[in-house]
Parts: C-alpha cells; structure tokens; sequence
C-alpha cells in the first residue's frame, strides 16, 4: 500500500462485514445452505457488527464523561462502586440524572430508536 493509499477504518470493515452477512446469508431465503440455524446466526452476527460500528462512530462519548466527572468520577465501575457504598443514598436526584444519560447513551449505541 502506497503513502498516498488509505486503509479502512474499523467501521468500514464492520460494515462490510455486516453487508455481506446480510446480502450473501440473511437476505436469500429458500438457499438451502441460508435456512435454519445459519440464516439466524448471521442475522445475530450481523446485528452484533452493527452495534460496534455505532461504537467505532459515536461522536457522543463526551456526554457519558461529563456525566461521571459531574460527580467526581471517571468511569462507571468506580459510580457502581459508590452506590454500593451508600454514596448516594443523601443525593438521590444526582443519581439519577447520571445513569439516565448513561442509560440513554447505551440505548442510543444498542438500540437506536428505541428511545423514541
């Protein structure tokens, strides 16, 4: 591959990968070598890419982080831990509104439109 060339991203070969097990397994019913178990699969395999690619493309991240660092955190294991603590137990509105957003952007990543 030349400088000038460019290589695919990761989220380009997720979607290629995503394309081809929907054009060449899902989408051919009656192959007999696509019925049953292998068309299910790969629609399971193919929905699974999709989700990486919108995590490969989420241009959202920042909103997660803000969440966590608004309450002194920076990650989710370390906000589970102090709600096991009992950290929240005298704020429980501040709570809330963080793991709606967290729960809000996992959807968004997971199940878009469902939100909706």
């Amino acid at each position: 591959m030349s400088a000038g060339e460019r290589r695919p991203t990761a989220a380009e070969l997720v979607a290629a990968v995503t394309e081809f097990l929907d054009t060449a397994l899902v989408n051919r019913a009656g192959d007999a070598a696509t019925d049953g178990q292998v068309r299910f699969h790969a629609r399971v395999a193919a929905n699974a890419l999709r989700i990486v690619e919108r995590e490969l493309n989420d241009t959202t991240s920042t909103v997660v982080l803000d969440a966590l660092t608004g309450l002194g955190f920076t990650d989710e294991a370390q906000l589970a831990a102090a709600i096991r603590a009992g950290d929240f137990d005298d704020r429980p509105e501040a709570l809330t509104a963080c793991l709606y957003t967290l729960v809000r952007h996992r959807l968004d990543i997971d199940h878009p439109g469902y939100a909706q």
